[in-house]
């Protein structure tokens, strides 16, 4: 069963998560917070596997919540759930730790399919936000970071980049899912980074 935190200041949004998560039996609602303050405060003794965060609460932000808690928690797993498109929202709060970026517009279905892929090891986005993150990919394809990866590395690391789940990048390129987990392993190592969501960051340039 996959445990669950939520983080939205408008009580209407809120509920409506809530009911979402509630009425599916593969996940179970630990707490519900209106600020980042308290969440910052008690989610780490809740230790959930995914905090569901909007970006603008009254206070300390979404993205502050996020760069708090996973500087210690590297295990818990956030996805932003805003109104905002902008490119700097979505970099700000990839480069925090968050690992998914869907819109307050998304159906309650692909909501659902959003916490199960980003348990499930991917980095799940509406397609707007998937647009502009691969758009500044194009835009930055002459990152000197480029130069340390091998071809096929970058190939993993794209594909990472856009969601797919490591056994769908064994499948797309035809490699075995110890192959993907060597090659990434070999990234992190060459690009002195810790974890998808800073390689993925120092590929596109923002870091």
């Amino acid at each position: 069963m996959i445990t669950i935190c939520i983080i939205e200041d408008i009580i209407d949004i809120q509920k409506g998560l809530k009911a979402i998560i509630e009425n599916d039996n593969r996940f179970k609602l630990l707490n519900c917070f209106d600020n980042a303050e308290d969440a910052i405060e008690l989610i780490p003794s809740l230790q959930p596997n995914v905090v569901i965060t909007d970006i603008n609460l009254p206070n300390k932000s979404g993205i502050d919540c996020v760069h708090e808690i996973k500087q210690v928690f590297q295990d818990i797993q956030f996805i932003m759930f805003t109104i905002y498109e902008d490119n700097d929202q979505v970099f700000e709060a990839l480069k925090a730790g968050a690992s998914g970026y869907i819109l307050k517009n998304t159906s309650p279905n692909k909501i659902v399919e959003s916490i199960l892929e980003l348990y499930e090891g991917g980095s799940p986005m509406s397609p707007k936000i998937a647009r502009k993150v691969l758009s500044s990919f194009n835009q930055n394809i002459s990152n000197p970071v480029n130069q340390l990866i091998t071809k096929r590395e970058q190939e993993v690391l794209e594909l990472l980049s856009k969601g797919f789940l490591y056994k769908e990048i064994a499948d797309k390129l035809n490699i075995s899912l110890s192959t993907v987990k060597r090659h990434l392993n070999h990234i992190y190592t060459k690009l002195q980074v810790q974890n998808k969501t800073e390689a993925v960051n120092k590929l596109y340039g923002k870091s």
